[in-house]
Formats: C-alpha cells, sequence, structure tokens
C-alpha cells in the first residue's frame, strides 16, 4: 500500500532515467532519440530538464532541440535561466517561438530581460505585436497593465447570443485562453460579462445582458499584481477586465496568470522568512547565492552577539553552576522555535488578509495564551529533567519558570513583530525573523539566568 501510495505522488515528477537519458542523447548528437524522448513532455516538463542539467548539457540539448522548440517552453522556465536560454537560441527559432505566445506571456519573458536580449525578443515580433507588448511594458512593474493580455473578446452589451457565435466563428485572431466575452457600452467601458457555457447553452435569441455573471468585477490598469490575485482567490474569478483611468476597457487577466501571481507571492513571502532572498533558484551560481545570503547572516550574526552579550552579564553565575551552560540552549530554543511557528502563521494570515485590525487582538491574544500552555507542559517536563539530572529542585523550577516566561513572550512577538512591520509598511517576511529571534534569544537567555542569580546563588 505504501509503495503504491509513493508512486501516486512521483507520478508528475520527471524520473532521474528520462532526464539522463534525455543528455546523453543530446551529448551524442542522436537528434532523433532525443526528439522521441522530448516530443511526449509537456512544455512545463521540458522547462524542468532543462533547469536540472547544467549549462554545457542545457546547450547540447537546444542545439539539437532548437527545430522543434515551442515558445510554451519560455514562459514555464525559471526566470534565472531563462536568459541563457535566449542567448543559446537562434533569432529565428526565437522569433517563431515568442510570436507563438500570448501578449502577456510575451510580457513576463521580456520585462525580466537585460535590454539586448529584450531587443532581441521585440524584434522577432510582427510590428503590431511589438506595439501591444511596449505598451504594456509602459505600465509600472508588478501591475496589472503588465499582467493582462491584450486579446480581448468583447461585444456590444445590445448583442444576443446568436450574434456573439457568429462573430467568434468569424473571427480567426481569438484567444487561444479565454472564458468570457466581454459586454461592452458605446463607450467601450465593460458592463458585464458572459461565460462561453451560458453563451453555447442558450438559444441564439436570447439576450447577453439577460445571461450575464454576478461575480463580474472590473481591474483597474494600475493596481498591484498581488492585489489581482487576493480578488481572483477571494471571489472565485476565471477571468476580469481591465479597465485604464477613463474606465475603458483595455485587457483581461484570466485566472492562470492570477494564480501564477499568488504562487509567486508565496514563495517570496517563504523565502524572505528564510533570509535567502526573495529571487533564489537551484539554478543559481555559487557566488550570486553567497552575496543574497551574506547580509541576512551578518544580522543573524549581529543578534547573536547580542544574546551573548547578555550571557556576559551573568557569566560568573555560569561559572559557579556549570549546569546553566547546559541547560540554557533549550530554554533559547525552544523560544526560538514557538515564535517561529507563531510568525509563520502570522505571515501567511497578513499575506491573505486574513489577520486584520478587526481580529488582531483575538489573534495576539490566542497566542500568547497557546505560549502559556505550551511553556507550562514543557515546563513540568523540563523541571523533571532538571531535577533528575543535576538532581536540584531548584534548578528544575527556575528552568521551568522560564521556559513559560519564553514560550508566552514567542508567542507575543511571532505575532506584534508582524502585525507591527505591516502598520510600518515593511514587509514582515522581510524583517520579522530576525527581531524575533533576537527577542526570545535575549528574553530567554535572562529569564533563565536572571532567574538562576536571584534563586540559587
Amino acid at each position: 500500500m505504501a509503495e503504491d501510495t509513493l508512486i501516486e505522488e512521483d507520478r508528475y515528477e520527471l524520473d532521474k532515467e528520462t532526464v539522463d537519458a534525455i543528455v546523453e542523447a543530446a551529448e551524442a548528437g542522436d537528434a532523433g532519440g532525443l526528439s522521441q524522448l522530448m516530443d511526449p513532455l509537456h512544455a512545463a516538463d521540458i522547462a524542468d530538464v532543462l533547469e536540472q542539467v547544467d549549462l554545457d548539457e542545457r546547450q547540447s540539448i537546444l542545439k539539437l532541440f532548437e527545430p522543434e522548440f515551442d515558445g510554451e517552453i519560455l514562459s514555464e522556465i525559471d526566470d534565472s535561466i531563462r536568459d541563457q536560454v535566449i542567448e543559446m537560441l537562434s533569432p529565428e527559432v526565437l522569433g517563431e517561438a515568442v510570436r507563438e505566445l500570448e501578449s502577456d506571456d510575451v510580457v513576463d519573458i521580456v520585462e525580466d530581460l537585460d535590454a539586448p536580449q529584450q531587443e532581441a525578443v521585440l524584434e522577432a515580433l510582427e510590428d503590431s505585436d511589438r506595439a501591444v507588448v511596449e505598451q504594456a511594458l509602459s505600465y509600472p512593474e508588478f501591475s496589472a497593465g503588465r499582467l493582462m493580455q491584450r486579446e480581448i473578446v468583447a461585444g456590444p452589451e445590445h448583442w444576443t447570443v446568436g450574434e456573439a457565435i457568429d462573430y467568434m466563428r468569424a473571427r480567426d485572431d481569438l484567444p487561444e485562453d479565454f472564458y468570457h466575452m466581454i459586454l461592452v457600452d458605446p463607450r467601450y467601458r465593460p458592463t458585464g460579462y458572459v461565460t462561453l457555457g451560458k453563451i453555447l447553452g442558450h438559444k441564439r435569441d436570447v439576450k447577453l445582458a439577460g445571461i450575464t455573471e454576478d461575480s463580474f468585477r472590473t481591474i483597474e490598469a494600475m493596481e498591484d499584481e498581488a492585489e489581482v490575485a487576493y480578488a481572483f482567490n477571494q471571489y472565485h474569478l476565471i477571468s476580469a477586465p481591465v479597465v485604464d483611468e477613463n474606465g475603458r476597457l483595455v485587457g483581461v487577466i484570466t485566472i492562470d496568470d492570477a494564480m501564477v501571481v499568488l504562487d509567486e507571492e508565496h514563495e517570496e513571502d517563504i523565502l524572505r522568512l528564510a533570509g535567502v532572498g526573495e529571487e533564489s533558484s537551484l539554478a543559481d551560481k555559487v557566488i550570486a547565492t553567497t552575496k543574497r545570503r551574506f547580509p541576512w547572516l551578518a544580522v543573524n550574526l549581529a543578534t547573536a552577539v547580542l544574546a551573548s552579550l547578555v550571557i556576559a552579564i551573568y557569566e560568573d553565575a555560569i561559572a559557579q553552576i556549570v549546569a546553566l551552560a547546559v541547560l540554557m540552549p533549550i530554554v533559547a530554543s525552544m523560544g526560538g522555535n514557538a515564535g517561529t511557528q507563531s510568525l509563520t502563521v502570522a505571515v501567511r494570515a497578513i499575506a491573505t488578509k486574513d489577520l486584520t485590525g478587526a481580529n488582531v487582538w483575538r489573534v495576539i491574544r490566542r497566542e500568547a495564551l497557546v505560549g502559556l500552555v505550551n511553556g507550562v507542559l514543557f515546563a513540568v517536563v523540563m523541571g523533571v529533567v532538571g531535577v533528575i539530572w543535576f538532581g536540584s529542585v531548584m534548578l528544575g523550577v527556575v528552568i521551568a519558570v522560564a521556559m513559560v516566561i519564553n514560550l508566552v513572550v514567542a508567542g507575543l512577538a511571532g505575532t506584534v513583530i508582524p502585525v507591527t512591520l505591516e502598520r510600518l509598511r515593511i514587509d514582515p517576511a522581510l524583517a520579522s525573523g530576525a527581531f524575533v529571534t533576537t527577542v526570545t534569544d535575549v528574553v530567554g537567555f535572562f529569564a533563565f539566568l536572571g532567574l538562576a542569580a536571584a534563586v540559587l546563588i
């Protein structure tokens, strides 16, 4: 049964044998064998292959696979190696690849490239497509205007189902993926939308205005893409029209693009909490990774020095009772872990707008009580350990009380610090970890060593 479950969990993952076979075919110059291995793969899987191999292997694969290279691979591949892949492709192949993509996918590719590579991609486009992409790039980074696609299916609000069907059948430039026909007034302002399912399910003489969706809402082009992703998730949107400052329709955002943003926001928060940089990737080189992580390690060093200063205050107590040196890392470690738990929950709730001014005090009280309950439970355990291990009842009492204090403070710090940083318009995912660690270390050492100095000496 366990084996069956394992197979089920791994069935979407590229197996090592397939990747090795692809690399071997490429290095042997076996174009036919490579094509046979790559053809059944989805564009996302091919992107994964290119991400998992080293630079020379990637170049060998692209050299043979270039004639069959699909534009979707460029949109799926990680930003960290996309520029390398573009450099390896001939101008003809690159041009054909980007011409296959929707405008929003081209914008997503171009915006992260250096100027020479941006120009290479733009030159590969038709004049009309290039104008659309350049106009999208004129919007601020991380805005809805950058996220939207310009290919729109829209019609007058007075149309019938039959007129809509005839219009769509007559067009040969419909977007590859769309879910609604957007209804617009004479000023080209969206007034509603109708799902394709309803269009196909009603008679030709039915007015489109009578079968619109209640979920209709518009997105402003200057709106932050994180807010757009939240709206899609919160209101279960499939697509939403984008309007300019005058309320006129300029594009549409679909759920796949919104969910990519939501996924990127989650990934960014996780990476920031870990202090490894929001753009970290497995494909990054040693120097780049070192530079990204060094500042956060330096911050941690500073907080560790601060905690060490607290220890230095009680060095005489530690010299007299060696057991304090053995036990004090336990108090700090438990506090740090408890703080990280509260911090992770709080940062996630802030990102999803679940933690607001309306419930913040209730959440803070809950985390403090959780810290108190856990503190009491572990205090009993550590109190017994202190008595059995070192034969001192008072030492057991000291570590038990210190444990309660630090876990309560950890619960409070893990919630109050990210909420405070959010109010100060500082990203809580970026800065909270260092503050919480400092608080739990300093409080833990002060509580334990201070009590020990007062009670045992």
